[in-house]
């Protein structure tokens, strides 16, 4: 309705600008939005405030003028001027109804549109470091994704969900150091564990492993590991000269062949549980892109390249790098190191121009909250590809902190104190856990409670909705149970009979459902849609514990079965597009 309104508007708009009272093109185009008081109508709009200025007339005669120039629609019951200038369109209540009719031959589809067919769009979030399990911080941006990527898909995109895995540099050096270390603890040598390598039970769980798969044939002694090493911070030495140090060890005693073995088995043992985790909490993606493909496919070279080509790369102190303050970015950064090692950015830079070379439209980064100093300086390589940088979306998450009682628990993967997301879901459910992480925009702080989460009550809100829909189910139990059947037909022929403040107050709500779904997908905010099924199910549980719906009045159930059935039906997709089940039970 909303876009019809808008239409109607830009019809009513052309008429002035013909007679030659407006020029549209100095104007904005006319917003409508829901009123958010009943007695102001069902929409409303600014536009003739908005337009004042540019028509030289007082914004309540334009707004007159507007009124005056809308072609007649039959949805429409009464259109006034309000305020200094707000025009209020009141909808026909006899065809508002019509609503339930369309949510009942559309079923699981009603709410997707077409807005964006035509349009390919790639998302990549979670992305997390495979050097171990995915913690709850990261299982909100997992959440936040794929339910963007679900309503971006119901708004007519073609969407590309995409995991890049960092399995390159330094951190997966030291992850492949630290099961080593453990492994040849696991032999019986006695080596100092350095403070800075990854400390988690899952290390030692991988180099146990390790040692059955091979025996001895990757142990070296203690001394020989150690000798000549630069001393740690427990000697007062530098502790990033140490790790650095023990990594070049490793690979020079175990050699290319075993040191790869090595690594691998710490990747490939962490990958699979992370996709086993994501699997689990319901989100999949279309493709895993390795960072090692972009080496072996000389991708960062021919990247480097291009932008040494268009001048953005200069040397300077044996290093390469790339120009980006004057793109934008608050320095220059790095691309090649003195060693003639590609930074990590540089690597980034190709992975953003490889996502653009697929010819996607829009490329969506969903990162975490910390990321945020290094948006300008991929938006400055962007720039310098030559690539509009409106096509690239970074969507910040800031990370959820969990609670549990008044003790806040620790996130840090390489101390190997957190708790993971496999915990999480095992202690309140995964359909609790998606809920609760898209309840508020994603670039807000979030206190996760726990125990609010595993509530079976009408304060946990994904309890409250899930409810609602089970409820309906449950009505419909209880009309078989008495032997009535539901007549859909004459329901509908029937919509009339709803009257109750109640009644309209749910058909007004269902046919917001659409434009709820627009707005969620078109601003990748989906707490929207987590707010609207919140007040739709408070709606419906008032109007559950009002009326009765199984009532004598064969004509008046009927209509009130096909508006409850309608609510179940929007419900359930709701909850589908967050990725949370709609149970019939509960």
């Amino acid at each position: 309705m909303k876009n019809r309104l808008e239409s109607s508007l830009q019809t009513a708009l052309g008429v002035l600008e013909n007679r030659g009272e407006l020029d549209l093109h100095l104007a904005p185009g006319p917003m409508v939005e829901r009123a958010r008081d009943a007695q102001h109508g069902d929409y409303v709009t600014n536009v003739a405030l908005l337009l004042a200025k540019a028509a030289k007339c007082h914004p309540r005669e334009l707004a007159a003028k507007i009124v005056s120039a809308l072609p007649n629609d039959p949805a429409i019951a009464k259109v006034e001027v309000a305020g200094p200038g707000f025009i209020n369109f009141f909808l026909n209540p006899a065809l508002q109804c019509r609503v339930i009719q369309k949510i009942h031959e559309e079923g699981h589809r009603f709410g997707e549109n077409t807005r964006g067919i035509g349009r390919k769009v790639h998302i990549e979030f979670v992305s997390a470091n495979p050097t171990g399990p995915l913690h709850v911080g990261h299982g909100r941006g997992a959440a936040y994704g794929a339910v963007v990527a679900n309503l971006l898909k119901a708004t007519g995109f073609e969407v590309h969900r995409e995991y890049y895995v960092n399995d390159a540099g330094r951190q997966m050096d030291i992850l492949a150091l630290s099961i080593w270390l453990r492994y040849l603890e696991d032999c019986g040598e006695a080596l100092p564990f350095p403070s800075n390598a990854y400390r988690g039970d899952y290390v030692r769980t991988i180099a146990q492993d390790l040692h059955k798969e091979v025996g001895d044939a990757f142990r070296y002694p203690a001394d020989r590991v150690q000798i000549d090493l630069p001393t740690d911070e427990s000697q007062g030495g530098d502790r990033e000269l140490h790790i650095d140090a023990l990594v070049a060890r490793a690979k020079s005693l175990l050699g290319e062949e075993r040191y790869v073995e090595l690594f691998n088995a710490g990747l490939q043992r962490i990958l699979h549980d992370i996709r086993q985790d994501l699997g689990e909490f319901g989100v999949y993606y279309d493709e895993w892109f390795s960072e090692r493909r972009l080496t072996a496919t000389q991708a960062v070279d021919a990247t480097l390249q291009k932008l040494r080509e268009a001048g953005h790369l200069y040397e300077k102190d044996g290093a390469i790098w790339f120009a980006s303050r004057q793109l934008g970015d608050e320095k220059d950064r790095v691309v090649i190191r003195e060693n003639g090692q590609f930074t990590y950015f540089a690597s980034d830079i190709a992975y953003h121009m490889n996502k653009f070379e697929r010819g996607f439209d829009q490329v969506i980064n969903v990162w975490g909250a910390d990321h945020h100093g290094y948006v300008p300086r991929v938006c400055a390589a962007v720039r310098a590809l030559g690539i509009d940088p409106a096509r690239l979306r970074v969507l910040l998450v800031q990370f959820a902190v969990l609670y549990r009682g008044a003790e806040r628990m620790q996130m840090s993967t390489r101390s190997g104190e957190f708790v993971t997301l496999r915990q999480l879901r095992n202690e309140v459910g995964k359909d609790a856990a998606r809920f609760f992480y898209v309840m508020r925009k994603s670039d807000q702080h979030m206190d996760f409670d726990l125990k609010l989460a595993a509530a079976q009550s009408n304060e946990n809100p994904v309890y409250y909705v899930q409810y609602a829909h089970a409820r309906v189910c449950s009505v419909f139990r209880q009309l078989d149970e008495r032997g009535w059947e539901r007549d859909i037909v004459s329901g509908m022929n029937n919509l009339e009979l709803l009257t109750q403040p109640h009644e309209q107050a749910l058909i007004s709500s269902l046919s917001r459902y659409p434009e709820i779904i627009e707005q969620a997908a078109l601003q990748h905010e989906p707490h929207h849609l987590v707010h609207f099924l919140r007040g739709l199910a408070y709606e419906f549980h008032t109007y559950y514990n009002t009326h009765q719906f199984l009532v004598e009045d064969q004509p008046l159930r009927d209509a009130r079965l096909n508006l409850i059935a309608a609510v179940r039906q929007v419900i359930a997709n709701g909850l589908a597009l967050l990725g949370v089940s709609a149970p019939e039970t509960m």
